[in-house]
This record gives structure tokens, C-alpha cells and sequence, in this order.
């Protein structure tokens, strides 16, 4: 396994973005992989995304990210993401969804050649990240082939109740939100809402990436991650949902981590 940061330009950004990548080498030791399955395939690759104030460096550091690559022949892919929640907005240098479905994954493509198919090719995040990687694999449903999503800050559903002389007692004031977001009253109804992006796609019959969610029962974001779950599986969804003890830490998300990316690699 080689560990690479990169920059790269992105016309999403308007400049350059970032990653840190763990990738898959050749000719690994026999050692290393003998009896284990997921070598008798070509490496896949995952995109994680970090959560709120987070960059490029917390799953490299905070979580098993180097094990998840060696273990199950993955190339890890870990890009700085922002503070937008891995939404586009109008102003020039902030369509942070283009910059990972369509900048990043062009990148890895023509660099590494990798991600160079659906089936091979799957994104993940936390909080913040579980977030994005709903609204990005939603958005793209033909580039990812599943998506995880870790505590998911699905902050979507209460915008609508949010006024301007309220303060977000864990994250940010109203202007962060309305920078986000857009019309507060509105967003819940617009295509910033995985649920918006799902059924637009049922309805242009293309199919939806298969999805790992899990939440700790003692998260602040435990009820707009089961709102959520509720709605994929009236809508079908090929879901998988978990709940077990924890808080909004890497104590739950990396042991969560290997059972998504498990369930993913190995429920088609």
C-alpha cells in the first residue's frame, strides 16, 4: 500500500483540491493477502468524507483507513470537503458536489485508473460526510455503486424551523446555514434533500446505489437518521440499517466503518 497527498486544480473549486489516498500496490507479499478473498478481484475504491470543520486528514488519522485498504484490497480515497456540507452553490468556488462526483472521481480515473466503473466504485463519510455522501452517491447514481453513511448530519429536516435570531447551540449560527443551504424554508423541498435526489431518480428509472446507515443511540442526530431510514425503505431502498450504543465519536464509526464497507463489498 502507497500513501499519497495530493493537490490537484478543480474547476469546482475554482483551485486546487486535495486528498490523501491509500493506494493498492502490486505484487503484494503473499503473506499479506493469502486466503483472503478480496484478492481474487481488481482493487475497488471508496471515497470517505470527513465531517464538520474536519479535512482530508481525520479518516487518515482518527480511523483504521490504512487496514480498511490492506484488508480489503481498496484504494482509500480521503478529500478535504469544506464547511458547505458537500453542497453546490451559485457562488464561483463552491460546488463542493461536483468537486467529489465529477472533479475528483475524473482525477482518479485519469491519474491512478481507478473508479473507472460503477460496480468499482464507492463513497462513504461521517456526520457531516454521511451528509454528503448520501446527497453525492444520490446525485451520481451512476458513478457510485454504494453509499455509507455515518451518523449522517441530516440537518436537512429542521432548517425549515430555524430563525434568524437562532444560534445552533453544537454548530453554527443562521448565516452559516443560509450560506449552505439557501432558502431555509425551502431546502427541505429543493435537490439539497437526499430524499428529493432518491425519488428523482425512481422517476427517470435509474437505479439507486445501495445504502449502509448507522447511528448510536445516544447521538444528538439519532431521529433525523431514523426520519431517514423510514423514508428508504417506504420508497424500497436497498438499505441496510443499524443502531447500537454510542455517541457521535470514532469509538462507533470505526467498528461501523468495517461493517459497511463489509456489507457493501459483499451484498449485490
Amino acid at each position: 500500500m502507497s500513501t499519497l497527498f495530493v493537490k490537484f486544480r478543480s474547476n469546482a473549486l475554482a483551485r486546487n483540491g486535495e486528498f490523501y489516498i491509500h493506494l493498492v500496490d502490486k505484487g503484494l507479499p503473499e503473506f499479506l493477502i493469502q486466503g483472503n478473498p478480496y484478492y481474487k478481484r481488481k482493487p475497488k475504491t471508496i471515497i470517505l468524507l470527513h465531517g464538520y470543520s474536519g479535512d482530508c486528514t481525520d479518516w487518515l488519522y482518527n480511523s483504521a483507513a490504512a487496514d480498511f485498504s490492506l484488508k480489503y484490497n481498496l484504494n482509500v480515497v480521503m478529500p478535504s470537503g469544506g464547511l458547505d456540507f458537500y453542497l453546490d452553490q451559485e457562488a464561483t468556488g463552491h460546488k463542493y458536489c461536483q468537486f467529489i462526483g465529477e472533479d475528483l472521481i475524473n482525477y482518479l480515473r485519469d491519474t491512478f485508473h481507478i473508479a473507472l466503473k460503477k460496480e468499482d466504485t464507492l463513497i462513504g463519510g461521517l456526520s457531516m460526510g454521511g451528509f454528503g455522501a448520501l446527497h453525492t452517491g444520490l446525485t451520481y447514481p451512476e458513478t457510485f455503486d454504494g453509499i455509507m453513511a455515518l451518523s449522517s448530519a441530516l440537518i436537512i429536516y429542521g432548517l425549515k424551523d430555524m430563525k434568524p435570531t437562532m444560534k445552533d447551540p453544537v454548530m453554527a449560527n443562521y448565516a452559516y446555514y443560509v450560506n449552505a443551504f439557501g432558502d431555509l424554508s425551502k431546502a427541505e423541498r429543493s435537490s439539497h434533500n437526499p430524499e428529493v435526489l432518491f425519488k428523482n431518480n425512481v422517476k427517470k428509472g435509474i437505479k439507486n446505489p445501495r445504502i449502509f446507515m448507522a447511528c448510536g443511540t445516544e447521538d444528538f442526530l439519532l431521529e433525523p437518521n431514523r426520519k431517514m431510514r423510514d423514508f428508504l425503505k417506504k420508497q424500497k431502498a436497498d438499505l441496510k440499517y443499524v443502531e447500537g450504543p454510542g455517541i457521535h465519536d470514532w469509538n462507533f464509526w470505526t467498528p461501523h466503518a468495517y461493517e459497511g464497507i463489509e456489507y457493501l463489498l459483499n451484498n449485490k
